[in-house]
This record gives structure tokens, C-alpha cells and sequence, in this order.
């Protein structure tokens, strides 16, 4: 009885958000319910990857849950070694060149080769544990824009981070910095 209550609680918050056209239910319950285990968040905001979609889709989706909206919704690079346009494999090995999957808790920011980029700690044993020692990153990558899609027919790759367009990426770290919750699933 108590499980079907806090399934009707995470779908009445689904709804509110207005995330019926924008993801599955399910997808969304397994990110908020990673997001509420998670110690250590300290912002309620919740972004969840969704690498089943192609890159050419929106696949990037930040939630102020606090606000109860929609922050975000944008496409977002996947590894080289992860697949075409799809990624299809995933690693948590150094080197890989793969997208990880799993929770992460997002920490510092810094200025790197990239400009403005975001450290994250992944927080699943064995699947994204090792993505501070592989140096997975959000970070901006102009082979992650609209532009790049409408020349080539996909995304452009990184080597394992999720990279974002140069034109949101400062106002998405910025929202997501300092100890909120990203999930990535495939």
C-alpha cells in the first residue's frame, strides 16, 4: 500500500512538471526515486539523460523540483566508443572513450580546455565510479549544437563526457552545480 501512495506522489509530480509529452513515466520515477536515495544532494534539482534517444533528439532534461518545471531540455553528446548516433555501449573503464551510466552528484566548476565545465562523482559502484580518475565532465562542445545535427545528421561525439551546446552550457552548470543529481540511463 505504502509503495502505490509514493508512486501516486512521484506521478502527480510528474504531471505537475508537465512531463507527460517529454518522457516516459518510468524513466522519470527510477531518476526521482535515485534522486530522493541520493545522500549528499543538496539541491533539489534533478537532471536526467535519457541515451536511448538518438543524439539527434532533446535528451538532456533538468528539473527544479523546488519550482515543480521543466529548466531544460537539450541534446547532449555521448562517447565516441559508445555508438553512432545512438549510444549503445557503456563503460566505466579510464580510457574507454565510453558514456557512463548511473547517478552522479555534481561538484566544482572550473575553466579548462573546454572553458567553463562542471566535475562530477559518480555515484554507482561499478557502472560510474571511476569518473572523476576518467575526468567526466560536463562541458561545452561545438560539435554538441543543432548546427553540427542539420551538417551532419547526428551528434557530434566526445570521449565519454555528456558535452552540451556553448549556448546553454554556463547556464546548465551553473543551475546544476554544487551537489545536485544527474541520472543517466540507457
Amino acid at each position: 500500500m505504502e509503495n502505490t501512495a509514493q508512486e501516486n506522489k512521484i506521478e502527480a509530480k510528474y504531471h505537475t512538471i508537465g512531463l507527460e509529452k517529454v518522457m516516459d513515466f518510468e524513466l522519470f520515477k527510477d531518476a526521482y526515486q535515485a534522486y530522493k536515495a541520493t545522500d549528499g544532494a543538496k539541491k533539489p534539482v534533478l537532471t536526467i539523460i535519457d541515451y536511448n534517444r538518438p543524439s539527434t533528439e532533446d535528451r538532456f532534461f533538468v528539473i527544479d523540483l523546488e519550482k515543480e518545471k521543466l529548466a531544460f531540455k537539450t541534446h547532449v553528446a555521448h562517447g565516441v566508443n559508445s555508438g553512432g548516433k545512438t549510444a549503445t555501449e557503456f563503460s566505466n573503464t579510464v580510457s574507454s572513450r565510453q558514456t557512463s551510466l548511473g547517478v552522479f552528484l555534481t561538484n566544482e566548476t572550473y575553466y579548462g580546455k573546454h572553458g567553463y565545465s562542471l566535475r562530477l562523482d559518480g555515484l554507482s559502484k561499478g557502472m560510474n565510479d571511476k569518473a572523476r580518475e576518467r575526468a567526466i565532465v560536463i562541458h561545452a562542445a561545438e560539435y554538441a549544437t543543432q548546427d553540427f545535427i542539420n551538417k551532419h545528421g547526428y551528434l557530434g561525439r566526445s570521449w565519454g563526457c555528456p558535452a552540451l551546446s556553448p549556448e546553454i552550457n554556463k547556464d546548465v552548470i551553473d543551475m546544476i552545480k554544487g551537489g545536485s543529481v544527474i541520472y543517466a540511463s540507457a
